[in-house]
């Protein structure tokens, strides 16, 4: 059984963390097999991702009986296992969408933050589980969680360790839409599916601008929205949007 799975439908990549019988924890394993679904949704045919978990879990975060076996380096494990899976969410050029089926905890939650969109099934749950046995956050943790809720809302979080429910998640703007569980799958797809047909390559360049503007000045900001404007203009899927426009009929994107 592999550890991720891939599956296409369409111009949708599902990939799924598949290890059910352990709320699928991360193992150095399991994170060559995540960076390999990775690359898979590098493909330019794969307009837009789906990450979710098998079984009852997202996701729990560290494996941690690999630690009792041999802790070894921490910074190192998080440096080869953890970083690259993180930075290649964000490099993506395309949307990613965490579809939390079930438990998020510790880098779970991490890794479900660094998506750009988040749904979550009713039944899911969202614990920040580092501090629980004395850790900080890490895998991105306190970079996204600050983002997503502004730092006082992150620190009483990730400083309490509590759980949040779907419900709770939702009010924080932590996830934005909470469906029935058996309708997650089906949700996420339609919403995949949706994404996919917009402009991929403006979707990915404004993925990147919001990733710059927290670190920007006004004029930084401005001067790579002249030079990604630019280049979106470059794109066919502008010229086909304008046709479209003064043609009075619905785009059909194309995503070069």
């Amino acid at each position: 059984m592999a550890m991720v799975e891939t599956s296409r439908e369409g111009e949708v990549l599902t990939i799924t963390l598949n290890r059910p019988d352990v709320l699928n924890a991360f193992t150095a394993e399991m994170h060559r097999a995540l960076a390999g679904a990775f690359k898979e949704a590098r493909d330019p045919d794969v307009r837009a991702v789906v990450l979710t978990g098998a079984g009852r879990g997202f996701c729990v975060g560290q494996d941690l009986t690999e630690f009792r076996e041999a802790s070894g380096d921490i910074a190192a494990r998080l440096r080869d296992n953890y970083h690259p899976n993180v930075l290649a969410i964000r490099a993506l050029e395309k949307p990613v969408i965490a579809a939390v089926n079930g438990v998020a905890a510790g880098a779970g939650v991490s890794v479900a933050c660094a998506c750009d969109i988040r749904i979550a099934a009713d039944s899911a749950s969202f614990i920040p589980a580092f501090i629980n046995i004395g850790l900080i956050p890490d895998s991105g943790g306190s970079y996204f969680v600050t983002r997503i809720l502004g730092p006082a809302r992150a620190f009483e979080w990730l400083a309490s360790g509590r759980k949040l429910s779907a419900a709770e998640a939702q009010a924080w703007g932590l996830v934005s839409e909470v469906v029935d569980a058996d309708a997650l799958a089906s949700r996420a797809a339609a919403l995949g599916a949706q994404l996919a047909a917009l402009p991929t390559r403006g979707i990915g360049m404004t993925k990147r601008l919001v990733d710059q503007a927290a670190g920007a000045s006004l004029g930084e900001q401005l001067e790579r929205e002249a030079q990604l404007q630019a280049a979106a203009t470059q794109t066919e899927d502008f010229r086909e949007g304008v046709d479209a426009f003064l043609g009075k009929r619905p785009p059909r994107f194309r995503g070069h």
